[in-house]
């Protein structure tokens, strides 16, 4: 009978073990780690809206009358509330998972503790009966032959060995467990400031409703005021729009003279090398102003208190803090610089190879006709409304197409994000 068999006592591997553990224990924290910056960085760029809107608000409530640059205003603050509540939402509903894969790790590590004690006892008591060097020595000088004497010695040093690594493991297990522990704890408070801030958060959201409500009744009870002002800016906008025609013919007619064509419109290499740029940075432009929020969207759309009115935007306003300055959002070269009679407002026009964008509302302008413009440049200050204490920045694009012009969604072309600094 093969004695060896009878003394062998298993020893699983401790490094491979260890390695396991670490790997189980780690993997999760990636995939969270990820998902967890991203909702951190969503939640910093809300609050920063949120805060900019506040300015934006402060500024039109010094106006005692209500405004629809307020209703706007307040609208796009309950948007971004909504969608900070939302963002907590899901940083708790990880904060859950997370704190529900340590509790299984824990569990799982208390269960590994219990089996290597019970395992480091038997050897304990293994050793206690044959604790004497006489037995030892025996169990080496009882062998057959020199070879299995060595095997003999070697496996005793090997039992010693993995004594002394499952006290280690045993010691190590302890530490992991405390270690996960309190980082369960951590995450525990992590979430009971998420939960006390979201609450907060609808608080200030059940305020802002009724605050839009407030001022949505009060703009309703102004209709015919409302409807006075909606005339005078859809005078300004055909004003606008034909001054913005009749430089964009211009320009067609002089590269057609250039050319020596009557039809078509022929650009020069450097100019189709600037327009194909222009074109592949769509969805990546600036914004016009460093701050703002998108007050009125590109096309048709409904008067937000007159019912039944419709009212068309040639491209987008963006509403600003007091003294913001207009920049350009692409390279090119000014074709023009409007001024609105009756109104004391300029516009730029800055064209790039076939496109061209169209800076309005603007009270002091910094380039002239012919002006070589670089992306972000200061082009003028935009114009700031002292009455009703509203200050909005007018971004268009225009493209030529065949024979004539087509305005396009400057949404579409700068970056969507709240700011571009």
């Amino acid at each position: 009978m093969n004695r060896e068999k009878s003394k062998d006592v298993s020893k699983p591997p401790f490094t491979s073990y260890w390695i396991i553990f670490a790997f189980i224990s780690l993997l999760p924290l990636f995939a969270f780690s990820q998902s967890k910056n991203e909702l951190q960085k969503k939640k910093k760029e809300l609050e920063k809206d949120i805060q900019y809107t506040n300015i934006l608000l402060k500024e039109t409530k010094k106006n005692k009358e209500a405004s629809l640059n307020q209703l706007t205003t307040l609208k796009k603050q309950i948007t971004y509330r909504q969608r900070l509540i939302n963002t907590i939402t899901k940083e708790v509903k990880l904060i859950d998972r997370q704190i529900a894969e340590n509790n299984d790790i824990v569990r799982s590590l208390e269960q590994d503790l219990l089996q290597i004690k019970n395992d480091y006892a038997k050897m304990i008591y293994y050793g206690y009966k044959n604790r004497s060097s006489y037995t030892k020595l025996m169990f080496v000088f009882a062998s057959n032959d020199f070879n299995q004497a060595l095997k003999r010695l070697k496996y005793l040093q090997e039992y010693s060995e993995y004594r002394h690594e499952q006290a280690d493991l045993i010691v190590k297990t302890k530490e992991l467990i405390n270690e996960k522990n309190q980082d369960l704890e951590e995450k525990r408070e992590t979430k009971r400031s998420l939960m006390e801030s979201k609450e907060k958060e609808r608080m200030e959201l059940s305020t802002k409703k009724k605050e839009k409500n407030n001022v949505y009744e009060s703009l309703k009870a102004k209709e015919n005021q409302l409807r006075e002002d909606l005339k005078k800016q859809q005078k300004e906008a055909a004003k606008l729009q034909k001054a913005i025609e009749d430089i964009i013919a211009e320009e067609i007619q002089k590269a057609r003279d250039l050319a020596k064509t009557k039809s078509g419109f022929a650009l020069t290499p450097e100019e189709a090398k600037l327009s194909a740029n222009f074109k592949n940075n769509k969805g990546k432009l600036p914004w016009p102003v460093k701050r703002g929020i998108i007050a009125s969207s590109f096309g048709e759309h409904n008067h937000p208190v007159l019912s039944g009115i419709k009212i068309y935007n040639n491209g987008i306003d963006l509403s600003t803090n007091k003294g913001a300055i207009a920049r350009s959002i692409f390279d090119g070269i000014v074709t023009g610089v409007i001024i609105l009679p009756g109104s004391n407002k300029k516009a730029v026009i800055v064209r790039h190879g076939e496109y061209f964008s169209v800076y309005g509302n603007l009270q002091q302008v910094f380039v002239k006709k012919g002006d070589k413009v670089g992306l972000k440049q200061d082009i003028g200050v935009v114009y700031t409304d002292a009455i009703k204490f509203k200050t909005e920045s007018h971004l268009e694009i225009w493209k030529l197409s065949g024979g004539g012009t087509v305005k396009l969604n400057p949404q579409k072309w700068i970056v969507q994000k709240g700011k571009s600094e």
